[in-house]
């Protein structure tokens, strides 16, 4: 009588990728808080006992509420505090941080199909078509990512009616912060690509005569996903600093649907006055939520490369 076969889920748990997981308590706490995070924003509908973007759910008689202390006027208590409008600030943190997150994800999905689609392209054809991409890149990495994400949101408003500018604001801080990251996808994607081409199977797909668009797509592109993942990773908190950055700088998100950098940028008006709890718990969700990604990102650099093992 033949032995029952392991499920797929016992055969991923025994993994060797599973067991470095296991292993790592820097991986486990860094996903633990990052997972934690992510769940409250999505959940912030949920979970928020106050709608903070609802002006009629606000009450500037609540303004100012220092964390657990009753308002003296309205008698009011919040977890963490109020702003100066009032808006419960653990509320709007959890909000802040769900368009943060959309923000992020979003831009780097956006640079991940460009900078792929770029690199596969590039290190395939090679030629004129690899100088012009990687000259082009070469530019970019000149000039400091912020910078190009400003210049971008700056034309791109610049041809947007008034009108619509908030409607668009978020889509276009997610083209903005997306062109500005491209690059690094498309050169390690291009690097890869180049040994993947000269390999047997490549060869051998070439002859029975594939399609070349068949050939990147079905047989080089699963190939070269490891390092992108990485990077991707890694490019998520990077993508959520650089909209903190620019919505504290006053570009980012309109004032009607805050950020977790809007959030920042209120806090430190009234830092000096008193008010410390505005400016500290939304840097304190940004910085957790940044440093826990950047370190699950280095541990999946580390468990993917058997070199650094």
């Amino acid at each position: 009588m033949s032995e029952k076969q392991p499920s797929r889920l016992a055969k991923a748990w025994d993994s060797d990728f599973a067991y470095a997981f296991r292993t790592s308590p820097v991986a486990i706490v860094a996903a633990s808080v990052s997972l934690l995070i992510i769940a409250a924003a999505v959940l912030a509908p949920v979970i928020a006992p106050y709608d903070p973007f609802n002006p009629a759910s606000l009450n500037l008689m609540d303004g100012f509420t220092p964390p657990m202390e009753p308002n003296a006027f309205t008698g009011n208590t919040f977890m963490l505090g109020t702003d100066n409008q009032g808006r419960d600030m653990f509320s709007a943190i959890l909000y802040g941080a769900r368009l943060s997150l959309f923000v992020g994800f979003a831009a780097v999905l956006f640079a991940m199909v460009l900078g792929i689609t770029a690199g596969l392209v590039a290190g395939y054809r090679g030629g004129w078509v690899d100088s012009l991409l990687m000259r082009i890149a070469d530019v970019q990495l000149s000039f400091p990512s912020i910078l190009i994400a400003l210049l971008v949101f700056g034309v791109a408003r610049g041809f947007i009616p008034p009108a619509y500018r908030e409607t668009m604001a978020v889509w276009v801080l997610v083209i903005a912060i997306g062109l500005s990251d491209w690059v690094q996808y498309a050169r390690v994607v291009r690097g890869a690509t180049m040994v993947e081409k000269n390999k047997e199977y490549v060869q051998a797909a070439r002859v029975i005569g594939a399609h070349p668009v068949k050939i990147l797509v079905k047989h080089i592109l699963p190939n070269v996903m490891g390092p992108v993942l990485v990077i991707g990773t890694i490019g998520l908190a990077l993508a959520i600093i650089a909209e903190a950055t620019l919505s504290f700088l006053g570009v980012g998100v309109p004032p009607t649907q805050p950020s977790l950098g809007t959030l920042i940028r209120i806090g430190q008006q009234y830092l000096f006055s008193g008010e410390w709890w505005i400016l500290l718990f939304p840097s304190l969700t940004l910085l957790a939520l940044a440093l826990a990604v950047n370190l699950l990102g280095d541990w999946l650099r580390d468990a993917l490369n058997p070199r650094l093992r």
